[in-house]
């Protein structure tokens, strides 16, 4: 992966024209990659991203005692399960990664018991894991945490039914997976819908699982035995925030584009509010979107919340968009109370935005100035980037390690929609002088 003292220098002006392809999502294939521990065989996952998410994935999966080939320039990843033997997912990785949580439900399910830390990431707000705790105790899971760890054992896990507080997505996944192999029905009420369960649940249908109703609030899991599950190969959902990253960084710049490689039925509430705001967009082909914009947008509002809802992680770059929007905009966060660390940040770029609690109040200002801003969580690095290239002059973005979370070759496929970006170490000065083109510091 990418050196963590980099920086982003963006020069600003330039329209984005061109294609870009969207990439495998982050948020499916690391489930992928923990339902591979199910089956005692061989599972192939194609279509998976370069991140450093991944990487630690596989940090994670190799701990446990799974052997693992990874193709990054195919983006295939081969991963052995016959001869798991650990049970302990040390905080060494988990506290990176909020995501790796969700080995505790196939660790349960295969093994009857694990030990897995308590999951880090971006500091966004509140991510409880006492659902997921709750979920596995209904299947008769015993569950403790103590100095740091979830620690879980079960003789047997039964099928039960378990309903949800709150649509959580790793909890969905988490029980999901970990009922695969109880025994008897489970039925989880209340949960979550987002694309990325569904492809998890099709993923495990065909290593042998049985599951029902994934996309809708309701996944029955009829358990199956160990031995009626076997290695599969699965190709892995385009990321949808990927692609309405780009997207917003089109509409951004008043360019004029096509997103490739994208499921249009994922974003069907954030392309609708692009319309509202005057963006023009139109699906030329089945997973090809037009995208572009020539005038100032309008203003709008917008509550984030669980799939199909606004979506939380695009949050931060509609605000961003609005920034420069004609009126005010009302963006409301109803999932996660620290998601507005980026508002700091977009302030010093020139943007008239007030907070109340978890209500942002967007006066649009004519244009953003290029300065020096810092990435607080990997969506919120993301809106900067694109807050740059729509902002006057010249500005630098740091902390470059929450973007290379989740975005695969970000600055190269910038670059290649015509964008002035460089990628360059922490310690880099640009000269007057200096070729921007044929620089060779510079990094994709």
């Amino acid at each position: 992966m990418q050196d963590v003292q980099e920086k982003l220098i963006i020069q600003s002006g330039k329209p984005l024209t061109g294609e870009v392809s969207i990439s495998g999502a982050k948020n499916a294939v690391l489930k992928l990659m923990a339902a591979s521990l199910l089956p005692n065989d061989i599972c192939v996952i194609k279509n998976v991203p370069e991140l450093s998410d991944v990487q630690i994935m596989i940090d994670v999966l190799s701990e446990l005692g799974a052997v693992i080939d990874y193709d990054k320039e195919y983006g295939v990843l081969t991963i052995d399960s016959k001869n798991i033997t650990g049970v302990v997912a040390s905080d060494i990785f988990v506290s990176k990664m909020r995501a790796s949580f969700v080995v505790l439900g196939p660790l349960v399910g295969r093994m009857h018991e694990a030990c897995v830390a308590m999951p880090g990431g971006c500091r966004i707000g509140e991510r409880r894991v006492d659902f997921h705790i709750k979920g596995l105790q209904a299947l008769g899971c015993q569950c403790d945490i103590k100095d740091g760890y979830v620690y879980a054992v079960a003789k047997e896990l039964k099928g039960a039914e378990i309903c949800l507080d709150i649509p959580s997505v790793g909890a969905t996944e988490n029980i999901m997976m970990a009922s695969v192999l109880a025994n008897g029905t489970t039925v989880i009420q209340n949960a979550a819908q987002e694309p990325e369960i569904v492809d998890l649940a099709n993923f495990l249908n065909t290593m042998g699982a049985k599951i029902e109703g994934a996309g809708t609030n309701q996944i029955t899991i009829t358990g199956v035995m160990q031995s009626d599950l076997h290695g599969v190969e699965h190709t892995t959902i385009p990321d949808r925030i990927e692609a309405g990253t780009y997207m917003s960084a089109v509409i951004a710049t008043k360019g004029h584009a096509f997103i490739k490689n994208i499921y249009p039925n994922h974003l069907t509430i954030f392309t609708g509010k692009l319309l509202e705001m005057g963006a023009k967009i139109k699906l030329v082909e089945p997973h090809i979107m037009e995208v572009s914009s020539d005038e100032r947008l309008e203003a709008m509002n917008f509550i984030t919340q669980p799939y199909p809802g606004f979506p939380t992680d695009l949050q931060a770059l509609a605000m961003t968009l609005l920034s420069t929007a004609n009126g005010i905009s009302v963006v409301t966060e109803s999932l996660y109370e620290n998601r507005f660390m980026h508002i700091n940040e977009l302030w010093r770029m020139g943007a008239n935005i007030r907070q109340n609690n978890n209500h942002a109040i967007i006066k649009g200002v004519d244009f953003l100035v290029g300065t020096e801003v810092v990435c607080t969580d990997l969506r919120a690095g993301a809106a900067l980037v694109i807050a740059g290239l729509m902002a006057k002059g010249e500005s630098v973005v740091k902390s470059l390690h929450h973007i290379d979370r989740g975005y695969e070759k970000f600055t190269a496929k910038l670059r290649g929609l015509g964008a002035d970006i460089m990628r360059v170490p922490i310690d880099f000065q640009l000269s007057e002088t200096v070729d921007r083109e044929n620089l060779q510091n510079v990094r994709g």
